[in-house]
């Protein structure tokens, strides 16, 4: 009989127990599973509103756990020490865990599993958070995919593992270890007021995520290629959240997809592009992981880009007087989140019309996204200001007022954020957004409406000037 030991489930960005194999093998081991959440550098360094999306999810996860018997023990400090404390507390001869791929997390992981096995403990990580890990996707020659339309079609057809069912017990150990309480991480410290404003509009836990799919599938999937851009169309499966925090399986949203795809629902393809649009950021952001801090193209490192500045300040606040960008910016003061439409809108007005650094926005975005996620914001950014990849400067920049006219020609997203309208909860997001914004700024419903710092077609010339002035040294 094969001696049985207690296994760690470091848990990050993996918050749920279905489809999870990190969590699958710890109990296949057949010994006591105590999953564990480090509070360690990279989630100190959270943004106000992602930390606070996160503790939600921590707190739901734990519940989850609980019902089977379980429960997250939660430490504060760097990860290395916390888990070889913990494997001393516990006996532990084994942790796994769910692979990350940015830079600081590759280094923070590797450092773990080095000092874990020089005490001679088992450390493993596991795919989970991606449909394909970055180094399995290659070119014909073997380097990695530059554009996402090749890359689209090298992994199309690629095979997708099944789904692992949930857990329905979870093996405990006999003492559990002492455990931190969330509140007193009070990861929503930074969030003050906005809070109460924008958890109406969140959709926490592996539950809420199911539910979630199951509504998009039955009700909307087959519009969304055609109804995707309209912002007032409830079309979108609105489960970026909760793929972020890993609530979801990427690979469940591939199965369901693709099996809505063969059952003759016209928008699952175009769904699954977007899915694997977000594969390629990961892609991306592996092989050339300068893209999350640095131009990825490095021709644009000498492009005059404005640092912070009084307009950029405008634009934060949802104050620029071009409304469909004033609206996407009360929409993330709101709600937390942004129409993918809007996001390309608000990005393309702040670094071509106000020529100003992309990683202004990006770093706005870190802190007031619920799901906001490290690759796929920085090409996203990057993307839209016309130096990252798939990138075209001079077709997109994108006039705020024709976008409108185009995709929302009837003003109804314009007008829930910028005037009295009710949304479907019968909520008034206009009014609150004043409850949501800091008392600093001393912005009211009586401040009047500004006036745009330049016209559209001013600032569209500047742009093409500045990108013409560039290519040519000038």
């Amino acid at each position: 009989m094969t001696d049985t030991y207690t296994t760690l489930w470091w848990v990050r960005r993996d918050m749920r127990l279905a489809d999870n194999p990190a969590l699958a093998h710890a109990i296949a081991s057949g010994g006591p599973v105590l999953p564990v959440f480090i509070h360690d550098e990279t989630v100190a360094g959270l943004g106000a509103a992602p930390k606070w999306r996160m503790g939600l999810g921590i707190d739901a996860l734990d519940a989850d756990l609980r019902r089977l018997g379980s429960r997250l023990t939660l430490r504060r400090g760097r990860a290395v020490d916390v888990l070889t404390d913990l494997v001393r507390e516990t006996g532990a001869k084994s942790v796994v865990w769910s692979r990350a791929y940015d830079p600081d997390a590759i280094t923070r992981d590797t450092a773990v599993k080095t000092a874990l096995k020089d005490l001679g403990i088992g450390a493993e990580s596991f795919a989970g958070h991606l449909l394909f890990e970055p180094w399995q996707v290659k070119t014909k020659v073997g380097g990695y995919y530059k554009v996402y339309t090749p890359y689209w079609r090298a992994v199309r057809d690629n095979p997708v593992a099944d789904c692992l069912p949930a857990p329905t017990s979870l093996p405990a150990p006999d003492h559990w270890p002492a455990s931190d309480r969330l509140a007193d991480w009070q990861m929503g410290a930074a969030m003050n007021r906005g809070a109460d404003v924008v958890l109406p509009y969140t959709n926490v836990g592996a539950t809420a995520a199911q539910t979630r799919l199951a509504e998009f599938l039955e009700d909307a999937i087959t519009d969304y290629r055609e109804g995707r851009d309209f912002p007032d169309r409830q079309v979108t499966s609105r489960l970026s959240e909760n793929l972020t925090y890993g609530e979801i399986a990427p690979r469940r949203l591939w199965h369901a997809a693709r099996q809505a795809m063969m059952e003759g629902a016209q928008g699952a393809e175009h769904f699954l592009k977007e899915l694997v649009w977000r594969e390629f950021a990961y892609h991306l952001a592996y092989h050339t992981p300068h893209m999350l801090t640095r131009n990825w193209r490095v021709e644009w490192d000498g492009f005059g880009w404005r640092g912070d500045n009084t307009d950029a300040e405008n634009w934060r606040r949802g104050m620029t007087g071009v409304p469909m960008v004033d609206a996407a910016m009360r929409e993330l003061f709101v709600t937390g989140t942004m129409h993918n439409r809007l996001r390309m809108i608000a990005g393309s007005y702040l670094t071509k019309h106000l020529l100003t650094d992309w990683r202004i926005g990006q770093d706005w975005f870190a802190q007031t996204l619920i799901d906001w996620d490290p690759a796929a914001n920085a090409m996203g950014w990057q993307w839209v200001a016309g130096c990252g990849p798939d990138a075209s400067p001079y077709f997109r920049v994108f006039n705020p007022e024709t976008q409108g006219v185009k995709f929302d020609g009837q003003g109804r997203y314009r007008d829930l954020y910028l005037s009295e309208g009710l949304d479907a909860a019968g909520r008034c997001p206009s009014a609150d957004f004043y409850q949501a914004i800091p008392r600093s700024w001393q912005i009211t419903a009586a401040t009047p409406y500004p006036e745009p710092a330049l016209t559209l077609k001013e600032g569209r010339l500047r742009a093409l000037e500045a990108y013409s002035n560039a290519k040519s040294g000038s």
